[in-house]
């Protein structure tokens, strides 16, 4: 974790927040309201939340870590992590969640002790490390081998091991889903959906719109004889909507009925806001309990303008009220970034100090800042509105979507357009790249806008890299988050100690997500794993993980060392160079030379290589990928049908097992084994691109276990290669 240099901004006008009323339509069209009113400066937004973060951060509560009062707070940081250009605010969740071990609360059962995990599986969006998310599944497949099902009846004993409080509708589903939206595991969609309907059925009053709080409210009536309607209850269940539907794909049956409630509860909302912007504790008897109230009014600003954004509610109708009630939070910010106005922990309506603070109101407020912030990015500049579908009947977690940048888009940057977060991209060309989760069948819409248009751009986090090494006699090396490899260049051959010919490629394994390469050369020593992974592959002379050869009568006729090197892309999400390798011997009185194009991206173990060979003499050459037989008893496949091979070495003392995999998408259903090279074998023309992919996993990575889960990534790669992701664009 970087440390955290704590800095007060300069508290900016409350005249300069008021928001725009650009909606993005949840049918992907950009709709420009006609609400007449002051655009909000995004910059000032970023401003206030960024001090109000600070604040909390530096004055830490003393609630339990992964306490759902504590994790309310972490919803609003993980928010402003992702429009923030400082990194701190994701570093502070780490090591939070580091300092959990990633577990979820003692109790059970008890939505309360579920919220830390949304926020555990937004960090694991990020890596995509298994063990961010491996306590969580543990602890949700146990309550559904077990699940409860008694009453909802808050007065029975045990009740709460269900959703039998209002304000569990935004603690649990909303975990439950995220954990389905990274798993593709239907059980907890089903757990999630089932059990809020259940819950709602029960608390949700039909004919007002809104929810009791739990059963002992539903005979109470306020001092005007209304009945009792906690403001921060119903803030709970509204925050907890939006949070269901940004994970709950627009295409889904199942999101048609959320909406409608949604919809139904914003109306009502929006008839109980007070002249000066917020909302009560009581929402409909607002005269017995007059305080200004920062938590529930944080949570509806945050729900409305979610609304406002998404074309779910009227930009005229709605764009007023979130524009009062953002002025009158931030009025409610001290100078010194502490939030006032929080209604301490509770279940009811109730008489309050007005300097009172909790971490959860710090949250419900950068979460409100955080959609705000949207409106205020979508009012500078009309987005290119991007589709994404997933054809596959599988998750497509961790992938790349690339889509062409329209004209006069300055520095284009990716919005998610389900939340304000920025995405993580990078132009190449005239394109732009930006990484994407998407359940069996999904379509997402992402936002491309220009640079400018932001208070800040995030930094990229750097995920491959590729460079040449002249400090290690001229070798080539590239990385992805999940594997990396090398390949040796012209002084090896010279060096009177290594003296290696080969244009074989070697393996490093790491089981962290971060680049190691340049560390790994700096250090100068690399087999030995201090933490971070090792090289123990001992490529020498053969063709390694993925190197070629040319076969002709029965032999192997190896190209030398690489002569050549160009980089033309160095991440942070897509690595891209050319080796090119001299005449070489190619039998049958041939000779061939080769450039070999290398890609990788994130999130992948596998590396693509467009290679074009020139050759004298006519007629296609045979070309085999090779991959090195160990000895000892390892497990090898050879599919055909799918035209790839699989290795899963023998383990190599405590150091583990390598796999290595090589895929040919083009074709190619022949097989040999020679010199000890295993062989996936297939003609090429010289001149024209011969496309194989390759790549290497390690049993210690916490990606693969067994030579079942490597053989099961080499072939479902395989198949997405068969269906790619369909992106479209306005």
């Amino acid at each position: 974790m970087k440390s955290s240099h704590l800095r007060i901004a300069v508290l900016a006008a409350v005249a300069a927040m008021f928001p725009l009323v650009s909606a993005v339509a949840a049918d992907a069209v950009v709709a420009q309201a006609a609400a007449p009113s002051a655009a909000i400066n995004p910059k000032a937004v970023l401003s206030v939340m960024e001090r109000v973060a600070d604040w909390q951060l530096a004055n830490p509560s003393k609630h339990r870590p992964d306490d759902w009062t504590q994790a309310v707070g972490y919803n609003g940081i993980m928010a402003l992590a992702g429009i923030s250009g400082d990194t701190r605010f994701r570093d502070a969740m780490t090591a939070m969640a580091v300092k959990n071990d990633w577990k979820l609360g003692p109790n059970h059962y008890h939505a309360d002790d579920h919220i830390v995990g949304q926020t555990y599986v937004e960090l694991y969006l990020q890596s995509h490390d298994p063990k961010m998310i491996a306590p969580m599944r543990a602890h949700f497949d146990d309550i559904l081998a077990n699940r409860r099902s008694g009453t909802l009846d808050f007065t029975v004993k045990g009740n709460q091991e269900r959703w039998s409080w209002c304000d569990a509708l935004y603690m649990a589903p909303p975990a439950w889903l995220r954990l389905w939206a990274v798993t593709g595991d239907p059980r907890y969609f089903d757990f999630a959906i089932s059990e809020w309907w259940a819950t709602s059925d029960y608390l949700y009053d039909k004919e007002e719109h809104l929810y009791y709080r739990d059963s002992t409210y539903f005979d109470k009536r306020e001092a005007n004889g209304k009945k009792v309607f906690w403001g921060r209850g119903n803030g709970w269940v509204m925050g907890g909507l939006v949070r269901m539907m940004e994970y709950l794909p627009a295409n889904h049956p199942a999101r048609a009925r959320f909406e409608q409630q949604y919809k139904e509860m914003a109306a009502k909302i929006l008839t109980l806001q007070q002249s000066d912007g917020l909302w009560r504790a009581s929402l409909l008897d607002p005269d017995s309990y007059p305080m200004k109230e920062s938590s529930g009014s944080a949570l509806y600003t945050y729900a409305l303008t979610y609304g406002v954004n998404q074309g779910l509610l009227d930009a005229r109708t709605y764009g007023p009220a979130v524009r009062k009630a953002w002025s009158a939070l931030v009025a409610n910010v001290n100078p010194d970034g502490k939030l006032t106005h929080v209604q301490p922990i509770g279940a009811a309506p109730k008489v309050f100090d007005d300097q009172l603070t909790e971490v959860y109101g710090v949250g419900g407020f950068l979460l409100a800042g955080s959609e705000i912030y949207r409106m205020a990015v979508l009012e500078k500049a009309k987005p290119q509105v991007v589709s994404v579908s997933n054809p596959d009947k599988t998750l497509r977690g961790d992938e790349l979507a690339e889509v062409a940048v329209k004209s006069g888009v300055s520095k284009p940057v990716v919005m998610d357009a389900a939340t304000s977060a920025i995405v993580n991209s990078q132009v190449i060309g005239k394109n732009i790249l930006f990484p994407v989760n998407l359940a069996a069948g999904e379509t997402r819409r992402y936002l491309v806008l220009p640079a400018a248009s932001l208070a800040v751009t995030p930094k990229p986090d750097v995920k491959t890299h590729a460079r040449f090494v002249p400090e290690r006699l001229d070798d080539f090396a590239w990385e992805s988050d999940r594997s990396a490899h090398r390949v040796y260049g012209p002084a090896i051959i010279k060096d009177p100690k290594e003296h290696l010919i080969s244009s074989g490629v070697d393996v490093w394994v790491k089981k962290v997500r971060y680049p190691i390469v340049d560390t790994w050369y700096k250090r100068g020593e690399y087999h030995h794993d201090v933490g971070e992974g090792l090289d123990f592959y001992d490529v020498g002379q053969s063709r390694g993980c993925g190197g070629t050869t040319i076969l002709a009568d029965g032999k192997l006729h190896n190209s030398s060392n690489f002569s050549k090197w160009k980089v033309l892309a160095d991440g942070p999400l897509r690595s891209v160079f050319e080796l090119s390798y001299a005449d070489w011997d190619a039998g049958n009185g041939r000779k061939v030379s080769e450039v070999k194009r290398f890609s990788i991206d994130a999130g992948s173990n596998m590396t693509r290589v467009e290679t074009r060979f020139k050759a004298t003499g006519k007629g296609p050459l045979t070309v085999g990928v090779g991959i090195v037989q160990r000895d000892g008893e390892g497990h090898y496949t050879a599919n055909g049908e799918q035209h790839l091979t699989s290795y899963w070495q023998p383990a190599h003392g405590d150091d583990g097992n390598i796999g290595c995999g090589v895929i040919l998408p083009a074709g190619a259903d022949k097989f040999d084994v020679i010199d000890k090279q295993q062989l996936t074998i297939a003609n090429a023309e010289p001149g024209q691109p011969f496309v194989y992919y390759f790549g290497a996993g390690w049993s210690k990575s916490g990606d693969f276990a067994d030579a079942d889960a490597w053989d099961g990534y080499v072939y479902r790669y395989a198949q997405k290669l068969k269906l790619p992701l369909k992106v479209s664009t306005d």
